[in-house]
């Protein structure tokens, strides 16, 4: 195998490598990076075996083959060989040959046939999604997914095909959950299927910049595949089942107050500094039309600011965990009101934007 190529390029494909590959892992291909060389282009794959990514690049292709090499040191490599220009080469017993200028690289590789194979998904049962819209709504849920291993199924964002040409997407972890409904056509999908938080984050760096572009999506089996131009993100879904959301979000929550978005942002900051760092427990007690947010930390001392707001409905107070509700209002866009509706001090509250439908978050108080 031999190929020359311009640094760019390459470096722009090894990119998308770098978040994939474990710097720990129970198998050493997995460290290392696929490069593939044909008829005027070349290919590099990385996977975990749960996340993988595959990239495409032009190149003058001296002769066609493959090799791996590990990924984070062939990525520094080339991201400070001096010359625009790279000539790489397959050499006897797996060893890889790097020329740019008078830098001469020569790292050890290991046979291509070790390295993990990709299902492959044919374009016509790919969908057409826009960019901006599939970004949202991971940006919108995936702060919500588990953290916790032993909740498997939770560890994910469940994606499933609604009426009206409606896609939906949940997150939990058992203490609050986002729900977002976009009308962005047909994936496909036969049921639900739960994405891995791993495989999103990287799908979300995919997405950037990309705000008028559009995004092909697929699933095949217990795959999901991610598609901008020459970039291809795979998936494993998360086998299990996602819990039956729509128990969890509160029908009957009367009193209603509606706030200032960014106020309330604001405000929530400044007071969750005297919290405890662990719990960030606050309280907001609602009286008409003002809103009281404090927190008291016998280490620390204590804060308190009020807010005016439109509320007519009776007394109350509730504790939260400051960074449920921070984590929310980050991901809305700037200005407008956001509803918060109450039933009582030990019930599921629900946030929405004002103006926006298809999104709501629940969230469940703390007893302070």
């Amino acid at each position: 195998m031999e190929f020359k190529a311009k640094r760019g390029d390459f470096l722009a494909t090894l990119y998308w490598t770098q978040g994939i590959v474990e710097r720990r892992n129970t198998m050493p291909i997995l460290a290392n990076v696929l490069i593939e060389s044909s008829k005027g282009s070349v290919r590099l794959t990385a996977t975990d075996l749960e996340v993988g990514v595959r990239g495409r690049f032009e190149g003058e292709v001296a002769q066609e083959g493959s090799i791996t090499v590990n990924a984070k040191k062939l990525y520094e490599i080339v991201r400070e060989a001096p010359e625009e220009t790279l000539r790489l080469k397959r050499l006897e017993n797996d060893w890889v040959e790097i020329k740019s200028g008078k830098s001469v690289f020569k790292i050890v590789g290991m046979e291509a046939r070790e390295f993990p194979q990709f299902p492959n998904f044919e374009k016509e049962t790919l969908s057409t999604v826009p960019a901006k819209l599939m970004r949202e709504m991971i940006e919108r849920t995936i702060f919500s997914v588990s953290t916790d291993e032993t909740r498997y199924s939770l560890n994910g964002v469940f994606i499933e095909e609604a009426e009206s040409s409606k896609v939906r997407m949940v997150a939990t972890d058992g203490h609050r959950l986002a729900l977002i409904e976009r009308q962005i056509g047909a994936l496909g999908l036969e049921k639900g299927a739960i994405l891995p938080r791993k495989g999103l984050t990287e799908v979300r760096k995919l997405l950037e910049g990309s705000e008028d572009g559009l995004v092909s999506i697929g699933f095949k089996e217990n795959m999901g595949l991610v598609v901008r131009e020459d970039v291809e993100l795979f998936m494993r879904l998360i086998e299990g089942d996602f819990p039956d959301y729509n128990k969890v979000v509160p029908k009957d929550n009367p009193e209603v107050v509606k706030i200032d978005k960014d106020e309330f942002l604001h405000a929530l900051r400044r007071v969750s500094i005297i919290s405890s760092e662990r719990y960030k427990g606050i309280k907001i007690e609602l009286k008409e039309g003002r809103l009281a947010i404090s927190a008291n930390n016998p280490d620390l001392g204590e804060a308190i600011e009020e807010i005016e707001v439109d509320y007519q409905g009776k007394p109350l107070t509730v504790g939260f965990n400051a960074r449920y509700l921070l984590d929310v209002l980050g991901v809305l866009e700037a200005g407008g009101e956001v509803e918060v509706s109450f039933k009582d001090a030990l019930s599921p509250s629900l946030l929405r934007k004002s103006g926006d439908d298809g999104y709501l978050y629940v969230i469940m108080p703390m007893r302070l």
